[in-house]
């Protein structure tokens, strides 16, 4: 998740949402950062609502190509859902009659459900007539879909549901779906394979509650006895398991902490901590040993953060604002702060790194690589400060050479007489350093302190933004780079 800056005459100065110096992002830029980044939360200085006004803005006076391009990118390469859907449905009136448009509503559909969200979404917004290349994508689209997926996504219970679009974009039947789409148009198609469903199939088969526990006990058996539950699921699942199948706890923990597992899922160490707060939260027997078992599994899970070449400053703000919660990122409750921690202990053990916090001031942190990712970033947030924000004193207090320094912070910098640019320059000039920067705005607020050529900012976390970040390193302008190339063409390659 990720939004690329570079120097350019369009870096024109502003005021940032607390009121302190920062740069405009071009218009793509500000566009390629809300769709990277999961928007759909309060925030400490914004509103939901004021992100999809953005957006709206955005898609209205960006190419509507390149917009088009950009949210292809971040369903497909990033698996972004909510603000691709808002995006397909807000650029349905400047897409159409494009020679694009039909290809490009094809392909942003990965899971039947997206062509739901955006027809709802679409509908939502005050559109009535859905185009004809959005119906004649999304139709393309059904091609790819078997019983099972059309099954699992039908959207029963939803005001928009599979078979209202199926009704109106005709799609053709082919010998994956054919039977499908005719048990599904005569309300018959059911989700009858996956593991949700095995356990909504144990409720309603059982006649009392006491038989209903049976059976959900035996469904778990079943699936973490088959290896039925991916790696992920089971994180979701894990309170789950331990309130409705006790017995099958030690299977699920030995299944958690597999390393290979957790290699093959490419788990990161933040995922696991919404796991970790649903076990906090529960009264599940053995809360103690579950526990345990996450705390060695975000530790295994220090195997999916890469170790980056040359020697790495990680910073985290700890001023006030930094309190807002993260959880429309789909981080549980943690606040911005809580995450960060966690991402800056996860850095600092996994390369050679020295850890620094800053709010009002900055200072280095002495902390023990040997010693756990959590206990390191516990310590970061109880002793935060809480004060303001001063990007200044980071490049201030910085007292060596680095190759890269990493900024956890919401980017609401405030303290301090312009943008940090002009200490920048003179760490530099006095460690002779030539460092990457990269600053991960936490919240999205969608402005920059750095106009520079070796700066970039980052919203959010995913698998893929620690490629992005060596990329970068090997080329500044990759990432928009990219986003251009991303075939929008039914014949490209």
């Amino acid at each position: 998740m990720a939004r690329f800056n570079r120097k350019t005459k369009n870096a024109r100065r502003t005021v940032n949402l607390a009121g302190g110096a920062a740069y405009n992002q071009t218009p793509e830029l500000q566009l390629v950062s809300l769709l990277l980044t999961s928007f759909a939360q309060d925030q400490f200085y914004r509103g939901a609502g004021q992100s999809i006004k953005d957006l709206a803005r955005l898609v209205a006076v960006t190419d509507p190509e390149f917009a088009a391009k950009a949210a292809l990118y971040a369903r497909n390469e990033f698996g972004m859902r909510s603000i691709t859907h808002v995006l397909a449905a807000q650029l349905a009136r400047r897409a159409s009659g494009q020679a694009w448009a039909r290809y490009f509503y094809d392909r942003i559909v990965r899971r039947p459900d997206d062509m739901l969200e955006i027809a709802a979404t679409f509908r939502g917004l005050g559109g009535k007539n859905m185009s004809n290349a959005m119906k004649k994508g999304f139709a393309v689209a059904f091609a790819r879909f078997d019983a099972y997926q059309l099954a699992k996504y039908r959207g029963e219970g939803h005001a928009f549901k599979l078979v209202d679009l199926v009704n109106l974009v005709h799609p053709a039947a082919n010998d994956r779906n054919a039977e499908a789409l005719r048990l599904l148009v005569a309300g018959e198609l059911k989700n009858t394979d996956t593991w949700e469903a095995k356990l909504t199939q144990a409720g309603q088969e059982a006649e009392n509650e006491d038989e209903k526990a049976g059976l959900k006990a035996e469904a778990w058996a079943e699936l973490l006895n088959n290896g039925k539950l991916g790696y992920l699921a089971l994180l979701r699942n894990l309170r789950n398991i331990a309130e409705q199948a006790p017995d099958m706890t030690p299977a699920a923990l030995a299944a958690l902490t597999n390393r290979a597992a957790i290699k093959k899922s490419l788990v990161m160490p933040f995922q696991i901590l919404v796991a970790m707060d649903a076990i906090e939260a529960s009264k599940v027997s053995e809360k103690r040993r579950i526990l345990n078992a996450l705390t060695d599994a975000l530790e295994i899970s220090l195997d999916n953060v890469p170790r980056f070449a040359g020697k790495t400053l990680v910073v985290l703000d700890d001023s006030g604002s930094m309190t807002a919660p993260a959880r429309g990122n789909g981080f549980g409750n943690r606040s911005c702060i809580q995450l960060g921690a966690v991402f800056a202990a996860a850095l600092f053990k996994s390369n050679d790194a020295d850890l620094m916090r800053f709010s009002d001031d900055a200072s280095y942190v002495k902390a023990n690589s040997r010693d756990s990712m959590m206990s390191i970033a516990r310590a970061l947030v109880k002793n935060a400060r809480s004060a303001g924000t001063n990007f200044h004193a980071i490049f201030e207090t910085a007292g060596k050479a680095y190759d890269r320094i990493i900024i956890l912070s919401d980017m609401q910098g405030w303290m301090g007489v312009g943008t940090p640019g002009g200490v920048f320059a003179q760490y530099k000039k006095r460690n002779d350093a030539n460092p990457f920067v990269y600053s991960f705005d936490l919240a999205a607020y969608g402005s920059l302190q750095l106009p520079e050529s070796k700066v970039f900012c980052l919203a959010g976390f995913s698998d893929k933004v620690f490629d992005i970040m060596k990329l970068l390193e090997s080329d500044r302008q990759a990432l928009m780079n990219t986003i251009r190339a991303v075939p929008l063409r039914a014949d490209a390659n």
